[in-house]
């Protein structure tokens, strides 16, 4: 497994994520994994050499955190892993356990540690910009919590590039920690993030770990036009069906499995090569809940698109109103 540094940062992490939402309590989604079917899919991911694990605390409200916690501690050394965590999404109903004031920061940050039962977390996350709490506040606690040791790092995840560069300048004015990577939408039916965000981050060293780059499962090739697919998550992801299924989209997901079937590789190594590929990508986030998904993405590391194969799965990307901000 190839490691890179993130962003400008000394922190190595592998060149794919494995992102653990779907590992918590079906209860939450009807696609998540229990702990017992979970374990399979960390063994296979340490064993690959995967050492980055991307969670955060509103997945399965706790339990993926907890279950990520003791998988690690089972199949890894703590000093060998990269653990990321995210805060910003409802844990409660009260007014306070939500958003990004210093109030809910300094709480969820403790109430992270104790359920990944660990000391620090590598990297720290802003799941989205909260518009009510002033930007300052947010800047200054993630600092703070940065300087009493919790985090290592702090990263942000999908929001405008202009509130992503106002907050790195207003870092870099007071002192304070500075984001290291941004964690926002991109895959080939969501192309959106190259207008601004990308060229951001690559002219400031930050580190990109992209989310959903299967697109929710929809450039696997397995969706359908008239009910959804075949698996739980395809019948019951309402969020990928009000992302994703337009004309265009699965005109590019057709080109994937064509290409694919070319290559004799699956459409979800192809797809994820073309990410693999694009400037300034770390390490894309992938989902694994059947043993042949990690196959599909370590085969990726192996494919190298041509510029003309590149050119033809992009050439009918149409743009896209901005999704994944809230």
């Amino acid at each position: 497994m190839d490691m890179l540094r993130l962003g400008t940062t000394g922190m190595m992490v592998s060149r794919l994520c494995l992102g653990c939402m779907t590992y918590g309590d079906p209860k939450w989604r009807s696609w998540v994994l229990p702990e017992a079917e979970s374990e399979p899919f960390f063994r296979q991911a340490v064993e690959a050499g995967i050492n980055f694990f991307d969670t955060a605390d509103v997945y399965s409200i706790g339990v993926s955190e907890e279950i990520t916690g003791r998988m690690l501690k089972k199949f890894t050394k703590r000093s060998e892993t990269v653990l990321a965590t995210k805060v910003y999404n409802p844990m409660g109903s009260g007014p306070n356990r939500r958003g990004l004031s210093r109030k809910h920061i300094m709480a969820a940050i403790d109430a992270s540690l104790k359920r990944l039962g660990t000391d620090y977390i590598d990297l720290y996350q802003i799941h989205r910009y909260d518009p009510n709490t002033p930007v300052e506040e947010t800047l200054e606690a993630l600092n703070d919590v940065v300087r009493a040791g919790k985090a290592l790092y702090i990263g942000a995840s999908s929001m405008y590039a202009w509130q992503f560069m106002d907050a790195l300048h207003r870092q870099k004015a007071n002192g304070w920690a500075r984001f290291v990577a941004m964690q926002n939408h991109y895959n080939l039916v969501y192309r959106e993030e190259e207008r601004e965000m990308l060229p951001l981050c690559r002219a400031n060293g930050i580190g990109v770990i992209p989310w959903s780059p299967l697109a929710r499962g929809f450039l696997a090739g397995n969706r359908l036009k008239q009910g959804w697919g075949d698996t739980e998550r395809a019948k019951t992801d309402d969020i990928a069906q009000r992302m994703y299924y337009q004309p265009g989209d699965f005109t590019i997901a057709e080109r994937v499995a064509e290409l694919a079937q070319k290559r004799g590789a699956r459409a979800a190594s192809v797809a994820l090569a073309w990410l693999l590929a694009r400037p300034g990508v770390t390490a894309p986030i992938i989902g694994a809940s059947k043993p042949g998904h990690f196959d599909d993405a370590l085969a990726a590391l192996k494919i190298s698109l041509s510029a003309d194969e590149m050119a033809f799965l992009e050439e009918p990307y149409k743009p896209h109103p901005v999704l994944g901000h809230s």
